[in-house]
């Protein structure tokens, strides 16, 4: 059934970043499913005619790595891991770029690093490269450097649902589409077939975090947490996102002509500006600055300069440009 709010922002967003998982990319028996990355190369190429700029933000590389090598668990030792996601993001990116081309279609491998985003001139640089990309109509295929990247390859749970909300945020695109192996928020446990669907979210509060559940398998690691994360920072910013099934035939195609697949995460208010953006989502503090009870007021209540008077202590070492938090006397 089609729904009239989702085929309105499909409708008006000009750039798509769609983020697909481990277990969407992958079979049981660890090796890529390259049936569904031809569907999905398939749909995004249809898009990409008509006009539509998309981002494909990937996992997968580790899953792929472990099948090329034989492996049936995911390494714990840290140089294993990362020499296993060296080996399978050659894999994967060729895998790529030969369903992509049968359909007339380039792209472009993008590895990313925590790093990157938060300083602000490579921050730029990246973006620059990505609408160069998009401008030239090709895809851009971005995941996190799993070769030299420590944190997102111990992190627990999805850190490329992150790394794809900050994309979204980067290039200021309207909607986030991601491809999951549930269909959508579940009011229940993902394992029960009986568990309902919640189709829309308008308020992402603390009552969504009963619907969470954790886990993860061999290949891959993600769970609902790190989703609802990304949906707070996209919607926060004043896009949208939509968590799908990407089991789903034809998922993309049909969430783009508005049918109500999955869950819909409605923006939160305005648009904000780039340089806001980067500040909430990207930049790391580097230090912080412990104001009074006057200065905290001031700020509260006008969201002007700070003065220097009000500032009553320093934390960090910091330079001009740098992002400081902001903390009251008790020091939160």
């Amino acid at each position: 059934m089609t729904d009239l709010l989702r085929q309105e922002i499909a409708a008006t967003a000009e750039i798509i970043v769609i983020k697909v998982g481990t277990r969407v990319l992958t079979q049981p028996d660890g090796t890529l499913h390259t049936d569904r990355m031809e569907q999905l190369a398939e749909q995004i190429s249809a898009l990409a005619a008509e006009g539509k700029k998309v981002v494909l933000v990937s996992s997968g590389a580790v899953g792929a790595g472990m099948s090329q090598l034989g492996l049936n668990q995911r390494p714990n030792n840290l140089s294993t891991l990362q020499a296993v996601a060296t080996v399978g993001q050659t894999h994967l990116i060729h895998t790529y770029d030969q369903t992509f081309g049968r359909h007339g279609q380039k792209a472009a491998q993008v590895l990313l690093t925590a790093q990157e985003l938060n300083d602000r001139t490579s921050y730029l640089n990246v973006r620059n490269t990505l609408l160069s990309l998009l401008n030239l109509n090709v895809i851009p295929i971005i995941n996190e450097n799993d070769t030299v990247s420590v944190d997102e390859l111990l992190t627990t749970f999805g850190d490329n649902d992150r790394l794809a909300a900050l994309v979204t945020n980067l290039l200021g695109a309207s909607l986030l589409i991601v491809l999951s192996n549930v269909p959508g928020l579940l009011a229940g446990d993902p394992e029960d077939p009986k568990s309902p669907l919640i189709p829309l979210v308008t308020e992402l509060d603390d009552n969504l975090q009963q619907y969470v559940t954790t886990g993860s398998d061999a290949l891959g690691k993600g769970g609902m947490a790190s989703k609802l994360e990304a949906a707070r920072m996209v919607t926060a910013a004043g896009g949208n996102m939509i968590i799908a099934s990407g089991d789903e035939s034809g998922a993309v195609k049909r969430l783009l002509s508005g049918e109500a697949l999955g869950t819909l995460f409605l923006a939160q208010g305005k648009v904000v500006s780039p340089w806001k953006r980067w500040i909430a989502f990207s930049a790391q503090p580097r230090g912080k600055l412990i104001l009074d009870e006057g200065a905290c007021q001031a700020i509260c209540a006008q969201g002007g300069s700070l003065l220097a008077i009000g500032v009553t202590g320093v934390e960090g070492s910091f330079d001009k440009g740098d992002v400081v938090d902001l903390c009251g006397p008790e020091g939160t």
